[in-house]
């Protein structure tokens, strides 16, 4: 079993920063690769980005490259979601999951551990 908990979300304005955290606590999350996701009201849960279990390889949603960065520290057993020239398309729950693929995947399906969320909202 791994238990992940999120923080790091709040309000910020349009084109400001966030960084959101990914605790990882059971197994070692060194094992998984971990993935972010988002939910807006009213929509799906969307992808958002993935890295791999050696931090080695990671991966993007197109609406969110070249602003958005993850990166993991697996001596803390911690993710990181660093956002930056957030925009109000962002404002969603943002999720942390963990997948036994070992470069991840895109598909929401395949995480076998789910944090709780947390709520980033970009006001314009």
């Amino acid at each position: 079993q791994v238990q992940l908990v999120e923080s790091g979300g709040g309000l910020v304005q349009a084109g400001g920063s966030l960084r959101l955290s990914c605790a990882a606590s059971g197994r070692t999350c060194s094992s998984y690769a971990m993935g972010w996701f988002r939910q807006a009201p009213g929509k799906e849960r969307d992808f958002v980005a993935v890295v791999s279990w050696s931090g080695r390889s990671t991966s993007y949603a197109e609406s969110v490259k070249g602003r958005f960065t993850t990166s993991r520290d697996n001596l803390k057993n911690t993710v990181y979601l660093q956002m930056n020239s957030l925009k109000p398309e962002d404002t969603a729950v943002y999720y942390c999951a963990a997948t036994g693929s070992p470069l991840g995947t895109v598909v929401a399906e395949a995480y076998d551990y789910w944090g709780q969320g947390t709520q980033v909202t970009v006001s314009s």
